[in-house]
């Protein structure tokens, strides 16, 4: 898969804020934007929301069914803390992995049958690792069995208000019936920051010391922009690479989610765009015209 690009993403922006000031001295009326975006249309959605107040502030095909890929593990994560929470687990309780877990394929931790894994470290294995044999037995030690934590995982998903997501498994790995939609992320992304700010920090960490190794992560949006904070990226081949970020800096707090790009490098340009046309008061009031950009 090709990363280049025959029109950089910058170059365009670069355009757009032109335009934008010329138009901007001839009328008072909000001008167009165009914004390049990376990806094929068919697989293509996004959204923009004010964590705030829940105001939409930009949105393509965010209705539209796509794949989850490991944006799973967001909700994974959502019933781990919900245990946290209720006491039924601590961050240093073990977590044992079955066989099931173990043969999970990549990305892993890479355990064996009977080995365990404390809360603590299963939580940072699943938000920077996006390890799936931890998330399976993650969703095996609440569910009592996949299955059926991945149909707790649905009804919470219905109680949150995120009517278009059903869910098969705790990993994300592929399944043509879990299915979820760019707004419905958007809704989970809020949920896990304003219900669960206490444990939010660990959407922040680009790697974590396990076994005495390092660990390094796939967020490469984390110190990239100023104010990106989180939260999680996900890709299966039949998604496309997916993000879900969140954005708190100078009183402004927001929630970008972009599904369906054909490669990090372009999944995260077009995350910072939309930063940045959310943050300017003279692009967020325009409408917004999309061109698809051929790879």
């Amino acid at each position: 898969m090709s990363n280049q690009r025959p029109f950089p993403l910058i170059q365009k922006l670069v355009a757009v804020f032109a335009l934008l000031v010329l138009v901007a001295g001839c009328t008072t009326a909000p001008p167009d934007t165009v914004l390049a975006v990376p990806a094929a249309p068919q697989k293509y959605a996004a959204i923009v929301v004010d964590a705030r107040t829940g105001k939409q502030l930009f949105e393509v095909n965010s209705t539209a069914q796509r794949y989850p890929a490991s944006l799973t593990k967001m909700m994974t994560l959502y019933l781990l803390f919900e245990a946290l929470e209720s006491g039924r687990v601590s961050k240093q309780m073990q977590i044992p992995v079955s066989d099931n877990a173990a043969r999970q394929p990549p990305t892993k931790l890479r355990f064996r049958r009977g080995e365990t894994i404390d809360v603590d470290s299963a939580i940072r294995a699943i938000v920077v690792k996006s390890a799936n044999d931890v998330a399976v037995a993650v969703g095996e030690y609440l569910g009592g069995s996949e299955e059926q934590f991945a149909a707790m995982m649905t009804a919470r998903a219905r109680q949150l208000g995120m009517t278009s997501t059903n869910f098969r498994n705790a990993s994300g790995l592929p399944d043509g019936g879990q299915v979820t939609t760019a707004r419905d992320m958007a809704v989970l992304g809020m949920a896990l920051r304003n219900r669960f700010p206490q444990h939010f920090h660990y959407f922040s960490e680009s790697d974590f010391m396990f076994r005495g190794r390092l660990v390094r992560g796939h967020n490469d949006m984390l110190g990239r922009v100023r104010g990106v904070d989180g939260i999680k990226t996900g890709y299966i081949r039949a998604s496309g690479f997916n993000i879900v970020t969140s954005y708190s800096a100078d009183g402004r707090q927001l929630i970008i989610v972009v599904m369906g790009a054909d490669s990090a490098r372009q999944r995260n340009d077009h995350v910072e765009a939309l930063i940045q046309r959310s943050l300017s008061p003279t692009i967020a009031d325009a409408k917004t015209r999309l061109m698809f950009v051929q790879q």
